[in-house]
């Protein structure tokens, strides 16, 4: 049996009228659900996943009205189609407010009924397909939600509370710190998340563009508005916007930024009349705005206005516990992306891996592990495959400074001081658990526990 196109669900209070839609939506190569009144259409549409209703209007128990509110209540991208023997142009109109997509009189032209459910069930899958594709596109994309650090583990639990209070958020962090992702991951876990999602990077807008791009512009505006066109604010409508480095936002566009969220109306640049937006703002920036309003950069009451609930991304260096984890991802999707068998590393490289500064952030080490995969001939991942800044790195001693005492010093005390400190502090990010532990500093396991039964012995561990 070849595979059904579609399933689609007839409500209709007429034998003939049913037996007509089987026999010729059959043929089509679609599966053909039935059913007499309205309630018995309400639950075949709980009961089945549809792809397309078709209802009579009037029904012996009640109106097909019902029906169609019954299937958006549980699936708002399902297209239903009203019919009727009678025209009338009021029910028509109502029940295309409510959601019909189409409404077709009796007796019906065979042919349009066949290319108006054809139409219909193609546009609805190809919704679900688009729906699918754009959430395994966000999963591949996660970079920030790949952690192992309690403080990422805590920001991430703060924005799925925020989410859903539809408040506007500033996020700051450094650059390379996945301030976009987090944005995404916002968009996502929002009651906006089915709506559009627009992000604007106002650090590479020039100025000449702010107004345009944002507000739009009507037709013969200016030299090379050939055409009307909707800004950024509108396409937003319903959804997401993004301003990434809103801190280099011109002092003219905050002005009207703030009239925007404060009145939800725009007007295109040489228009007359007023819009209404509705979005979700989310701001971004790895500037301090306190200062930048000090040195009269910013605007104090956009400030505010945007600041309502501040996230701070913590940059890499401050999170070394999620350096391995976020390598190993990125070593899997560049694989993939070049055909290859993942690429193992060496205790040695992880350990240089996760003790640099990384300046760029989860940026820095993408593109450095993507440099590594694509000239690494071997499976394994040495240090010599590394970056000479990263090797280097590992042959600098720390940065403290030196104190010799004029009477001198016990040095081994001092150096098991600081040896039981270190070995304290691996066992803290390791959850106590001592060959894990003891990779972190490089020691052997028996040296570590002869070690840590000496510092027992002295007080440091409990």
């Amino acid at each position: 049996m070849s595979e059904s196109k579609g399933v689609i669900l007839v409500v209709d209070d007429e034998p003939s009228m049913r037996r007509f839609f089987e026999v010729t939506l059959k043929r089509e190569g679609y599966h053909i659900i039935t059913a007499d009144s309205v309630a018995e259409g309400k639950a075949a549409i709980q009961r089945e996943d549809v792809d397309l209703v078709l209802s009579d209007i009037k029904l012996g128990d009640g109106l097909g009205l019902e029906i169609l509110s019954a299937c958006k209540a549980k699936d708002v991208d399902v297209p239903v189609i009203m019919m009727t023997a009678y025209a009338s142009p009021e029910t028509a109109v109502e029940a295309m407010k409510l959601g019909a997509v189409d409404y077709l009189t009796k007796p019906f032209n065979v042919d349009e009924v066949r290319i108006v459910v054809r139409n219909n069930v193609r546009t609805k899958q190809l919704i679900h397909e688009n729906r699918k594709l754009k959430m395994a596109l966000a999963d591949s994309q996660k970079v920030a939600l790949v952690f192992k650090s309690d403080k990422m583990r805590k920001l991430i639990e703060t924005l799925k509370r925020v989410a859903k209070m539809d408040t506007t958020i500033l996020i700051n962090g450094e650059s390379g710190t996945g301030k976009e992702l987090i944005m995404k991951t916002i968009h996502d876990f929002s009651n906006r998340r089915e709506q559009n999602y627009v992000s604007v990077n106002c650090g590479a807008l020039p100025e000449s563009l702010f107004e345009s791009e944002l507000f739009g512009y009507e037709k013969g505006s200016f030299t090379g508005a050939n055409e009307r066109r909707a800004g950024l604010f509108e396409s937003a409508q319903g959804g997401t916007l993004f301003l990434d480095e809103i801190g280099e936002m011109p002092l003219k566009m905050q002005i009207k930024l703030l009239r925007v969220l404060q009145e939800k109306k725009i007007r295109r640049v040489g228009g007359t009349e007023e819009i209404a937006v509705d979005f979700r703002l989310v701001a971004a920036t790895n500037r301090n705005l306190v200062d930048e309003v000090k040195e009269g950069n910013f605007r104090e009451d956009l400030y505010y206005r945007i600041n309502v609930v501040p996230i701070k991304v913590p940059p890499l260096r401050d999170r070394r516990e999620d350096v391995i984890p976020l390598v190993s991802f990125f070593l899997d999707r560049f694989a993939d992306q070049y055909g290859e068998k993942p690429k193992l590393t060496t205790q040695e490289t992880r350990r240089a891996l996760e003790s640099y500064d990384w300046p760029g952030n989860v940026r820095e080490l993408e593109n450095t592990i993507e440099r590594i995969v694509a000239l690494t001939p071997g499976e394994t991942i040495e240090m010599d495959d590394l970056p000479d800044y990263i090797q280097e790195e590992q042959g600098k001693p720390p940065e403290t400074e030196l104190n010799l005492p004029m009477d001198g010093m016990d040095l081994e005390t001092f150096l098991d001081d600081l040896r039981f400190r270190y070995m304290a502090l691996a066992l803290s990010r390791e959850n106590g658990v001592q060959n894990k532990s003891c990779e972190l500093l490089g020691m052997s396991f028996r040296s570590f526990r002869y070690y840590l039964s000496k510092g027992k012995e002295l007080g440091y561990f409990q």
